[in-house]
């Protein structure tokens, strides 16, 4: 048959005693496309792999490699994403808490003691995505919670609590080059502006670049900067360590620009949150005697820290369902990390990483799925340890399609020709409009995985993932494409 030319025999064997079968012949577009990649000299140092099934019955329609363990990107969020609705559902919303100890004297106004800001995780705190251009924020709104409850004066300290997570905010795996990024942020329990600091550069001047300065405004952080304007686009790299005070900005952005802006990792996201609301607060008429600090640095200098406070509100985040959105649609690391994290500490052994990856390996399992060759070190894709096969994408994208919550997920995932990074590709075709996929991209990695509908309306759970390549990134996206516009031709 023809379909064999793609399978080896031994691996036939394993896949049907696996429970996997080929619902037939594979259809002669997609083989021939299939060919053409498995002939190409760009992957002939690399590998790739493929595995499409039917969404009701899971029945393979095409394979090439399936059970090979490749280097997914960012098409590994669908399955923190994908735990996530099934775990905590679509409408859960996350809870940040403002508390205080000590005692409030209704009557004067005065309250004696200190005021917690508490996180629980939530990635859209005073979030880019979330906050309107037309409006005031909702962290800035806060300040009138405090006046609406009498609040006059605070004598104590505004304190930042992130404490559901770890401190270590960084998965492992993640490279230098990365976690001075804002991509690279990583989590924190107390998530603030997507943990993130813009820089502002000139390079008027000949080839120097002068950064100007910073939003928001870090205490004690230094930024040391060699960065010249001899490139078309921005090609600025920061570096520098979670918590640290003295970062690198190396590399070259345009030349003539004018409060050109890089983003950046924020070193110390819960107490940049603490001292904005410090500053917030005073703004708005109430005195503070205290200072803006953390729990993790008040633990570092032994300050006693009260578990006994009360609740004088409660900010609640959007829904779940439009967290997913954001996270997938724009590939958002920190959001996928926040919601590993939050896995782990709702539904696991803690605030970890790791916890949220145990969560995350015993949800799918316990929906009938395989894992043997996943490798997972965070939640993003990010890293370069991770690893899955293109057979468990498949199978997680077909469980997927099974539950109540599929349309929240669906919803979540770039739509061909049309939005997020499936923008630019199967326009004109059969895809266009129909294909939706989480995308990959990292150095020598591209991928896709999703849903797409043949000519009958049959609906398709796919993955297809390639590494090492030796052409550019947008050459590969072109080949890639053409396996994906061949599901669409599917009769």
């Amino acid at each position: 048959m023809k379909f064999m030319r793609s399978i080896p025999a031994k691996l036939f064997g394993l896949f049907l005693i696996a429970g996997f079968f080929l619902s037939g012949t594979i259809p002669p577009n997609l083989q021939k496309e299939i060919d053409k990649l498995n002939a190409d000299t760009v992957l002939a140092h690399g590998d790739w792999g493929f595995c499409v099934m039917t969404a009701d019955s899971g029945k393979l329609i095409a394979l090439h490699n399936m059970q090979k363990s490749l280097i997914p990107a960012s098409t590994l969020k669908i399955l923190t994403t994908g735990a996530a609705l099934g775990l905590l559902g679509p409408d859960y919303k996350y809870e940040t808490k403002l508390e205080y100890d000590g005692v409030f004297d209704s009557l004067s106004g005065v309250l004696k003691g200190n005021l917690y800001i508490h996180g629980s995780g939530d990635p859209t705190f005073n979030s880019e995505r979330f906050n309107r251009d037309d409006t005031i924020s909702l962290f800035q709104s806060l300040p009138f919670r405090l006046r609406k409850k009498g609040i006059k004066k605070i004598e104590g300290n505004i304190i930042g609590d992130a404490s559901c997570f770890s401190d270590n905010p960084i998965p492992d795996g993640w490279t230098w080059s990365d976690i001075g990024q804002y991509y690279g942020a990583g989590t924190c329990g107390l998530t603030y502006s997507d943990n993130s600091v813009s820089l502002y550069f000139d390079s008027n001047k000949g080839d120097s670049c002068i950064l100007t300065h910073t939003i928001p405004v870090l205490e004690n952080v230094i930024y040391r900067s060699d960065v010249t304007s001899d490139s078309k686009k921005d090609e600025a790299l920061v570096y520098g360590a979670p918590f640290g005070n003295t970062y690198y900005v190396h590399g070259s952005i345009p030349a003539a620009k004018k409060d050109f802006e890089v983003k950046a990792s924020n070193p110390d996201p819960a107490y940049q949150c603490a001292k904005d609301f410090y500053d917030e607060v005073i703004t708005n008429g109430i005195s503070i005697s205290g200072k803006p600090t953390t729990v993790r640095r008040m633990q570092i200098v032994n300050e006693k820290i009260s578990v006994k406070r009360k609740v004088l509100s409660i900010i609640y985040s959007p829904k779940l369902s439009a967290i997913v959105e954001q996270t997938n649609i724009h590939s958002d690391n920190t959001y996928a990390e926040q919601l590993l994290r939050t896995l782990g500490f709702l539904k696991g052994d803690g605030g970890t990483t790791e916890a949220g990856i145990d969560v995350v390996k015993n949800y799918w399992k316990s929906l009938g799925v395989k894992l043997d060759g996943l490798y997972m070190t965070d939640g993003c894709g990010l890293s370069r340890s991770n690893g899955i096969t293109t057979l468990i994408q498949a199978s997680i994208l077909q469980k997927i399609s099974n539950q109540k919550w599929y349309s929240s997920f669906l919803n979540s995932l770039p739509v061909a020709g049309k939005s997020g990074s499936m923008t630019s590709l199967c326009k004109g075709t059969l895809a266009e409009n129909n294909l939706q996929a989480k995308t990959g991209y990292i150095n020598r990695a591209r991928g896709y995985v999703g849903y797409v509908k043949t000519k009958s309306g049959k609906l398709l759970c796919f993955s297809l993932l390639a590494n090492n390549y030796t052409c550019t990134p947008t050459e590969m996206k072109k080949k890639l494409e053409k396996i994906l516009v061949a599901m669409a031709e599917i009769e």
